[in-house]
């Protein structure tokens, strides 16, 4: 019991002590002493075991924020350069598209130039054909015409005359001046209507 009964006296004895005025601000300087013994051993373990542990690990964010920093960078460039091609390609792409319009204004209008020549020599053509074929009805018609006006001529001839043109020959002479006067007559009508 003596050694419970120690500790207890000094407590008593720490109890009893007063400490006045300014000194109560101020420690004992062996607490002094011992709090910077203390102060000190934490320091030097904190400065070579965990400052350098924080240090590393700040050095390593540095690290991987500076990586970011520059691998952000380089996809901005990359992004720019991307960008740049880009708008290359569509300026070619517009370019090429003006072109290709360009070219089919000039094949529409090269097209729509030989149609239009096709279409004036098909015209001409046809108005040949047509011209040709009227004047071969035309003279097929005179043809027929003047073996008509023949036949009725040398019918009437006969029945004027009182003969017969049973002659070919004979019957041709009378047909080819009868046809004669009448495109003589026909011609002097025809200067005389002008």
């Amino acid at each position: 019991m003596i050694g419970a009964a120690l500790p207890a006296a000094s407590i008593l004895a720490a109890e009893t002590e007063t400490v006045e005025g300014w000194r109560l601000l101020v420690p004992a300087s062996y607490d002094l002493l011992w709090s910077t013994v203390v102060l000190i051993l934490i320091a030097v373990v904190f400065s070579k075991l965990v400052l350098p542990k924080f240090q590393a690990v700040l050095d390593e964010r540095t690290e991987k924020i500076e990586g970011g920093l520059a691998q952000a960078a380089t996809a901005q460039e990359e992004a720019a350069a991307a960008k740049a091609e880009y708008e290359q390609q569509l300026q070619d792409a517009r370019t090429e598209a003006a072109k290709i319009r360009e070219d089919a204004r000039a094949e529409a209008t090269a097209i729509v130039a030989e149609s239009r020549a096709k279409a004036t020599a098909e015209q001409a053509r046809i108005a040949e054909t047509a011209q040709r074929q009227i004047e071969a009805e035309r003279q097929q018609a005179a043809v027929q015409l003047r073996a008509d006006v023949g036949t009725l001529a040398t019918e009437l001839a006969s029945k004027i005359v009182g003969e017969s043109l049973a002659d070919e020959a004979r019957r041709s002479r009378v047909v080819e001046r009868f046809l004669d006067e009448l495109d003589a007559q026909t011609t002097a009508t025809a200067g005389k209507g002008n």
